[in-house]
């Protein structure tokens, strides 16, 4: 019956990410990358400056920082790490190529996403935020766009709850505890109606469980205070290692980037046919980059909205280096370790197997040790990754229900009873669910990004062509 299911899922998912979608956003990022004149290369260095750096004075719930973290911590997950292993593992090295560029024009889609979901929010008289692809749908494509608005809403709930935000995070972390604690199965209990488990894997689920509904029922400002101190804590360890790796194996790092280059453009001339087409590097680089820095997915945005900022550039700028840290320095760590390791051409691994073996491989540092680093990463990346998408499935039901707050409290709860059996789902359904539901819900919001491209030049425009971005270094904001 799995069989059966999984390759009903494939064929879905193979149809859901064919080359419409993947032009449809790439040419979003290049249109949005022409339109504001190339903001990711002009301004990154101003984003980054800025990225730490509160704005006084500002409506909405949280900083712009906490914002930004709230976001990263929906973003720095499983994709940074299994996500990667699994694009290379699937559609070859190249596919670390695609995955890169698709994050090149991704922060000029993330920009725009940011600025929009603070033009067009709506902020109540007690600082309660709401905003995101819905709202900019509504009110800067108008009114008579608002079923548009409501499907995304929709299948921003069907992510949160089926997709990024549970399944596939639990599945990673349970994984991941599997692998470190118990291998070989060695201590297995019954599960009922779902067969025989390890006892980590068991354990594991119902510890995450507890600890997701002790932070998502206090909500968003509990959320973004806990994602504040983890997400920054475990992105530099991650980074750190992952550095020492890279500077150990100094000698076979331009090899693996000649590699992931070729392997782009022609993989079965590379790899002797181990992988296919140039087409599925392309398709598992972009799927995989997408799921991990949800750039074009319209995610972001709901958070960005519940910043503390009066300018929707300066949030925009923001938001835009969430993709960078997310992709462009985590995910190439992860997809140059396991390139220039020969990870990915190691029979019977698949997900976060392949990274560990990585780790193990190249970190002059015990293999246990290394392990265990990664395991403690992963684990709590993808914490916040379930406590994140909470968020922003609860925001898409809210609108979805016109404010009904007794229904995202029942969420919550279905929430919290996803995150618990999580990792009773299998690998490939789990990845290939999140796939699908990750490409339907980036349509309706790559549509609004076209749609609303010349406000996000004008707006871009006006704030640097009237000095905006000096006065907040003037007043140290």
């Amino acid at each position: 019956m799995w069989k059966m299911i999984n390759e009903v899922l494939k064929n879905v998912d193979d149809f859901v990410w064919g080359v419409p979608l993947m032009v449809l956003i790439l040419a979003g990022g290049v249109l949005l990358t022409l339109r504001t004149r190339g903001i990711q290369i002009r301004r990154l260095p101003l984003a980054l400056k800025w990225m730490a750096r509160n704005e006084e004075g500002g409506t909405g719930e949280i900083s712009s920082f906490a914002a930004l973290c709230t976001a990263l911590s929906a973003t720095i997950g499983t994709g940074n790490i299994v996500g990667v292993a699994t694009a290379i593992t699937m559609g070859g090295p190249g596919a670390l190529f695609w995955m890169e560029a698709a994050a090149f024009f991704g922060m000029a889609t993330k920009y725009s996403e940011g600025l929009l979901a603070v033009k067009y929010r709506e902020v109540a008289e007690d600082g309660h935020s709401l905003g995101g692809p819905f709202y900019y749908i509504e009110k800067g494509m108008g009114k008579k766009f608002t079923w548009l608005g409501k499907i995304f809403a929709f299948f921003g709930v069907c992510v949160g709850l089926f997709g990024i935000g549970t399944f596939s995070q639990v599945n990673g972390i349970s994984s991941a505890i599997h692998s470190f604690f118990d291998p070989k199965d060695l201590h297995t209990v019954a599960v009922p109606s779902l067969g025989s488990y390890s006892i980590s894997v068991v354990i594991s689920s119902l510890i995450l469980a507890v600890c997701v509904a002790l932070v998502v029922i206090g909500g968003l400002k509990r959320i973004a205070n806990v994602s504040q101190i983890i997400v920054p804590f475990m992105a530099v360890i991650y980074v750190v290692f992952a550095v020492i790796l890279l500077v150990t194996n100094i000698t076979a790092l331009p090899g693996a980037i000649v590699l992931i280059v070729k392997a782009a453009f022609s993989p079965k001339a590379v790899t002797g046919g181990m992988v296919g087409s140039m087409l599925l590097a392309m398709q598992k680089g972009i799927a995989r980059g997408i799921f991990s820095n949800e750039a074009g997915l319209g995610s972001a945005p709901i958070a960005a909205a519940a910043a503390q900022t009066k300018e929707p550039v300066r949030q925009g700028l923001v938001s835009m280096t969430g993709t960078f840290i997310d992709t462009i320095v985590i995910c190439t760590m992860t997809g140059l370790s396991i390139v220039l390791t020969g990870a990915w051409k190691v029979k019977g691994l698949v997900g976060v197997q392949v990274t560990t073996y990585a780790f193990q491989n190249g970190l002059p540092f015990p293999a246990r040790l290394s392990a265990f680093v990664l395991m403690i990463c992963l684990v709590f990346f993808a914490f916040t990754t379930i406590l994140g998408w909470d968020y922003y499935s609860e925001r898409c039901l809210e609108y979805l229900t016109n404010g009904n707050l007794k229904t995202v409290k029942v969420y919550r709860w279905l929430y919290i009873l996803a995150v618990f059996i999580g990792p009773y789902m299998t690998v490939s359904a789990v990845w290939t669910i999140a796939d699908i539901f990750n490409g339907l819900m980036a349509i309706p919001n790559m549509i609004a990004l076209f749609a609303l491209s010349g406000v996000v030049a004008k707006e871009t425009r006006d704030f640097f062509q009237k000095g905006k971005h000096l006065n907040y270094d003037q007043k140290k904001a």
